[in-house]
């Protein structure tokens, strides 16, 4: 196997972040959005807390999501600026940590973060 000099490095984050923040993000754009699309009444309590903080907070919550949507685009810019530190130059890796970090936030950055290439991997 040949050795990479990282200028290519990807990792993809793990199918739990995935899920969880696809539902959450998801979630939150339709309570903001589209709550008549929620079935609140059969959500138990949770459903009756979603309700109300749409009834009476619609407004945070609409600025709650935009600050949300400006903090995974930071995010993302962030890890094209780690990249950049780590010696990850492939345009198409940076784009994909570009992508990956917007849609997945933190639960991306952070791969990107905890990746050291001064030091290889031990198996």
């Amino acid at each position: 196997m040949a050795k990479s000099d990282g200028c290519d490095y990807f990792k993809r984050t793990s199918m739990f972040w995935i899920v969880s923040v696809t539902f959450g993000v998801g979630y939150f754009t339709c309570i903001v959005f589209a709550p008549e699309v929620i079935p609140f009444q059969h959500l138990g309590p949770f459903g009756t807390f979603c309700r109300y903080l749409v009834d009476n907070y619609a407004g945070i919550m609409y600025k709650g999501w935009w600050a949300a949507f400006a903090i995974h685009v930071f995010e993302a810019f962030m890890a094209l600026k780690v990249c950049s530190n780590k010696g990850v130059t492939n345009a198409s890796t940076r784009c994909l940590w570009f992508v990956q970090t917007f849609l997945f936030g933190f639960a991306s950055l952070g791969l990107l973060l905890k990746y050291d290439p001064e030091r290889p991997k031990q198996h």
